[in-house]
């Protein structure tokens, strides 16, 4: 079933600065963009270059003054869902390149710190049954709390806290599972009845894939419950949200009114 996405937001920059954008749908094999359209308002430069892992695009701008985006999309998404509990890991000596680097903390992500936590809670799992245990934890401990968190809450202060947004929520799942010896990435997505609508965060954890044995795969978990799998777009990936926001300025940007609106279509 098709998806529609609608996007829009606006700043303004006081003074020439560089923003880098990501907010369009990934052309990637598990899912098709039909059709798209997007308008920028005119800047000093605009380039398009490739996201991380090759999964989606960034547009970087300089620009000065107020800047409006207006973005809409038909996405099919065909992705192979899997049974996450019933998913082996992959012990980290047979691990792609790709997912090595998901194993290691980062800027919101410190797993180092929760392996007390994680083998004391869930020691007694492995692999996707031990995923879908911390996604369950996540769900029962937490308390969906919009305007409880800022861009410098990591998932330490998520944890003490026990509130968040799908940021939160997502960087919490993924350093669980890094604290477990289980690349997780954190993936951004536009996703059918996100409550408010909004660019939405899941976890995608790198276990085994049922497919092809002995190889490993990408799997979504949505710890807030929100999004499923099959019919989340994705937008891109990265280690945690600095890598992926729809938005990241370097000078001073005013951030002035933003609009998603995402729905099956018929």
């Amino acid at each position: 079933m098709p998806i529609e996405i609608l996007s829009r937001f606006s700043f303004t920059a006081r003074q020439p600065a560089d923003v880098l954008l990501q907010f369009a749908a990934a052309q990637i094999p598990e899912q098709r963009v039909l059709d798209s359209r997007t308008h920028l308002s005119q800047a000093h430069h605009v380039a398009n270059i490739p996201a991380q892992d090759d999964i989606g695009e960034r547009v970087w701008l300089h620009l000065s003054g107020r800047f409006e985006v207006s973005y809409s999309a038909t996405v099919e998404v065909n992705r192979l869902l899997a049974d996450i509990p019933t998913l082996a890991k992959l012990e980290p000596h047979e691990l792609p390149a790709e997912a090595v680097q998901y194993l290691f903390d980062s800027r919101y992500c410190p797993a180092e710190r929760f392996q007390p936590f994680v083998e004391g809670e869930f020691g007694n799992l492995s692999g996707g049954s031990r995923i879908w245990a911390m996604h369950d934890w996540i769900a029962e401990h937490l308390s969906y709390s919009p305007g409880s968190s800022n861009p410098k809450t990591t998932a330490l202060d998520t944890f003490v806290e026990r509130r968040g947004i799908c940021r939160d929520y997502t960087h919490l799942l993924v350093t669980l599972a890094r604290a477990s010896a289980i690349p997780a990435r954190y993936c951004s997505v536009y996703a059918p009845g996100v409550e408010p609508p909004d660019f939405h965060a899941v976890a995608e954890v790198f276990l085994a894939d049922p497919t092809t044995p002995g190889g490993g795969a990408w799997h979504i978990v949505d710890a807030t419950g929100m999004a499923d799998p099959a019919s989340a777009v994705k937008i891109g990936v990265g280690r945690d949200a600095a890598d992926v926001s729809f938005m990241t300025a370097f000078g001073e940007v005013d951030f002035d009114d933003k609009m998603v609106a995402v729905s099956k279509v018929p």
